[in-house]
């Protein structure tokens, strides 16, 4: 979908049609959620705080997130996916990958269904989306940007060769500015440059992944479109409107973490055997802390002093702490294979 959650605002007000809005917290820790394409043309982006954004383009309107209302709207998209394929794997609530290989409807190719697909968010819901059409996830994920917004772009088996020589590295999956970095120290600025690095150096360099990089680079990926996708983790997260460095204050907001992060468990039936906290200091530094247990992590009375203990390995004293978060990882499927893989786990607090 197209800046999704503007898009949605901008539809169900004609007031905001046209011009630049910024979907997120207007406050002085907010952070964009969705920029629409009017505000990108100013440099407005997602993940921006949303001083910056007002900064870029002061004549922005900042309108506040509906997730429920989001959620909603992305049914609505995957209903018109369902008349073509049950094989649908969501990515996050506006994009997904759909395998077309048996579709519902026979006799019709993969681009035609695309464009019938695009035709009915357009009439049905009047929202845009883009498509990106190829024979596997990585190239049909990177065709997907390639005509935004309201676009289509098509990678066949006979184009994938030359598109990917072309591709510069940073548009690579799993390939972030740390990565890039590093490759670009090696000479490899593009697909081609990729193409030409063998895979014993490859691996020696980036371990396992240098094995995805080298396949990427021919147009290899043979990860299926997976329909039903098993959850990892729980968590939320807090920035605050100050930065904190008060034990007794950080205490109490680590409370109010708790008690939202058990709901979330609670309502997603999700439990697991690894709490994590994550600490941004003020410059935006980070750490994480975790611990595992041999009991299923869901209630308030299991997490909280876990969490605690999780905060005095935390030195708040030097570097002021602008957001905190915490998470439930592990779960129980997993834990039990590592188990019975490994003999025994380890636990540490």
């Amino acid at each position: 979908m197209d800046a999704f959650f503007a898009s949605v605002e901008q539809r169900d007000n004609p007031e905001l049609r046209g011009k630049p809005i910024a979907v997120g917290f207007d406050g002085p820790r907010g952070v964009v959620a969705t920029a629409s394409y009017e505000a990108r043309k100013y440099g407005v982006h997602s993940a921006m705080s949303m001083a910056k954004a007002k900064m870029l383009c002061p004549q922005l309107t900042v309108v506040s997130s509906d997730h429920d209302y989001y959620k909603k709207v992305s049914l609505q998209v995957r209903e018109i996916f369902e008349r073509y394929t049950e094989q649908i794997e969501p990515l996050s609530i506006d994009e997904a990958f759909l395998d077309v290989t048996e579709c519902k409807i026979s006799g019709m190719t993969a681009e035609e269904i695309a464009v019938a697909i695009r035709s009915a968010i357009r009439s049905e819901l009047n929202l845009t989306a883009s498509a990106g059409v190829s024979y596997n996830k990585f190239l049909a994920k990177i065709a997907s940007d390639y005509n935004k917004p309201d676009g289509m772009f098509v990678v066949s088996h006979d184009d994938a060769s030359d598109f990917i020589a072309e591709l510069p590295i940073e548009k690579f999956w799993g390939v972030g500015p740390k990565t890039a970095r590093t490759m670009h120290k090696m000479g490899i600025f593009n697909g081609l440059q990729l193409r030409k690095c063998s895979l014993s150096h490859l691996t020696e360099v980036f371990g396992r992944m240098g094995q995805v990089y080298y396949s990427f680079a021919r147009g290899i990926d043979e990860r299926p479109v997976e329909t039903a996708r098993l959850r990892k983790s729980v968590g939320c997260e807090q920035t605050f409107v100050s930065d904190l460095h008060k034990k007794s204050a950080l205490l109490i907001e680590l409370y109010h973490i708790v008690i939202e992060l058990v709901g979330r468990l609670g309502k997603s039936g999700f439990s697991g055997y690894t709490l994590t906290l994550k600490v941004k200091f003020y410059d935006f530094t980070q750490i994480t802390r975790s611990t595992s247990q041999n009991k299923p992590l869901k209630r308030k009375e299991d997490i909280l002093p876990l969490a605690k203990r999780l905060l005095e390995q935390v030195d708040c004293t030097s570097k002021p702490i602008r957001l905190m978060g915490l998470s439930v990882s592990n779960p129980e499927d997993e834990f039990k294979r590592k188990t019975w893989v490994e003999g025994e786990l380890d636990f540490k607090d």
